[in-house]
């Protein structure tokens, strides 16, 4: 009877998420469907917010003091970088320095490149991911037959935020992100490279209506994860109260415990880094 209970638990993993905000909400909500049993841990690391303008060295050691600091207080069976930007450089640094599975979510070049009728791909990023050599080289990989525009924003990113306090877009400043795509003339396929970026879909949907495809990594991310756990047994975990984490207790601290606790997470702790 023991065994059965304990291979019971074993079914249900503990997934930590990161994100410097709340745009790793994206990549939890697709994960939460698939995998419903699951007990979830997110982490938004405010007192860094906007990942997108901060150094390498700066992300590698945000990314390794937050997973170590969480792996205290609950065991974890998986790692999810909610972030295009930190996933870029972080994951080599976390899978050196823990045991379980430690998943990033990448620009969707690869899908993005074989849905595309016109072969013209708008990547819609953060400065940081546009930047970065690893997405030229998935470009090289997966897309050297099409042509791919870049439009890196950081603009983009606090629109999302505050939406996500308010209820409101600024959609003014999001037409300006977007603009130099409007009137294009080929490009019929958007990879939402950025994981607050779903967030804004409907939106961004409105102002390119010539854009038959928008591309976010959530689906596949949560079948990688189901892949994995059939070769990395999850962690049985006594305690199953899902919990978010930030790292800076700020003034709109309890309309940020509101909007938690409404995507499922009962209680919403500040995680001293120091």
């Amino acid at each position: 009877m023991m065994e059965s209970k304990l291979s019971k638990k074993a079914l249900k993993p503990t997934i930590l998420l990161y994100d410097s905000g709340m745009g790793g909400l994206t990549i939890y909500d697709a994960i939460r469907r698939a995998l419903p049993d699951a007990h979830y841990l997110y982490c938004f690391d405010n007192a860094f917010f906007p990942y997108s303008e901060k150094s390498e060295a700066v992300l590698i050691e945000r990314a390794v003091a937050i997973v170590q600091k969480i792996a205290e207080i609950r065991p974890l069976s998986a790692v999810v970088v909610a972030c295009n930007t930190a996933s870029t450089v972080v994951l080599p640094a976390l899978r050196a320095n823990f045991r379980c599975p430690i998943v990033g979510t990448v620009p969707a070049i690869k899908p993005a490149a074989q849905i595309s009728k016109s072969k013209t791909i708008g990547l819609l990023a953060t400065k940081g991911t546009v930047n970065r050599p690893y997405v030229d080289e998935l470009i090289a990989q997966y897309a050297p037959h099409c042509v791919v525009e870049k439009i890196g924003t950081t603009d983009l990113v606090e629109i999302v935020e505050e939406k996500q306090q308010s209820g409101v877009v600024d959609w003014q400043r999001l037409e300006k992100v977007v603009a130099p795509w409007q009137n294009h003339p080929t490009l019929d396929t958007v990879i939402l490279g950025c994981t607050h970026f779903p967030l804004v879909k409907a939106e961004l949907q409105q102002l390119l209506p010539n854009v038959a495809y928008f591309i976010d990594p959530g689906v596949g991310l949560s079948n990688r994860l189901i892949e994995l756990f059939k070769y990395f047994p999850p962690y049985p975990e006594e305690k199953s109260i899902n919990t978010a984490f930030c790292t800076q207790k700020s003034p709109n601290f309890p309309q940020r415990e509101k909007i938690m606790q409404q995507w499922g997470f009962e209680e919403l702790v500040v995680l001293d880094l120091e």
